[in-house]
């Protein structure tokens, strides 16, 4: 079934209104959906190299909104839908781990997150069920997307076609790379400051009898 729906989704890489597929799919794919964006958005860059980063800002604020249906479900409907989703999605043991990191670094684990294949919807929901701060998880949000699909733009943008093999190869690398100047004070700091250690160890450990 989900090879089924990953190849639905690619078809609409050709379809007249890409733009609004891709769109629709970056939205629900950072609260439910469970294809990402991103191998649309590469075949849209790679057919129109021109319109790259275009499409690329579509796919970003398209998800950071999509991150706001997904804190809102964690924060209002968390029993009655949260659960059930994230059963559904293979998330129910990450969510206890994601609170805690949410619970001790807050924005930094969003804008962390866009050089990881963490879900973006778990760290969403997860942020409404702990109530984080709606400015600092809009704001983290923004930066943790345009990492994920603003690198591909700019490649596609900069180099055409001839960058797919190369993203395909690198792109972990690349990205990782740019979230390393981003944020990479902000690990030092606290690892320098003896709690970084603790604090894995206590997250990685964390249940659902630990989050209240």
């Amino acid at each position: 079934m989900l090879r089924r729906l990953y190849n639905w989704t690619m078809a609409k890489a050709s379809h007249p209104h890409a733009e609004w597929w891709l769109a629709l799919f970056a939205f629900v794919e950072a609260s439910f959906f469970p294809i990402p964006p991103h191998p649309l958005l590469g075949l849209m860059c790679l057919a129109e190299p021109k319109k790259a980063i275009r499409f690329a800002a579509i796919a970003t604020l398209a998800s950071v909104t999509g991150g706001l249906l997904g804190y809102a479900i964690g924060h209002f409907l968390y029993d009655s839908v949260g659960t059930q989703l994230l059963a559904a999605l293979h998330l129910t043991d990450s969510f206890p781990k994601a609170a805690c990191y949410l619970r001790e670094y807050g924005a930094e684990i969003i804008m962390i997150k866009g050089a990881t294949p963490i879900p973006f919807k778990l760290l969403t929901i997860t942020a409404g069920f702990i109530a984080m701060p709606i400015v600092p998880f809009i704001l983290a949000s923004l930066v943790s997307r345009s990492i994920s699909f603003m690198i591909v733009g700019v490649l596609f943008r900069l180099f055409g076609a001839p960058i797919k093999a190369f993203i395909d190869k690198y792109l972990a690398l690349v990205t990782a790379g740019f979230v390393v100047l981003v944020v990479g004070g902000f690990l030092v700091l606290t690892l320098l400051g003896g709690s970084g250690h603790k604090t894995e160890a206590k997250c990685e450990s964390a249940t659902m009898a630990t989050l209240g």
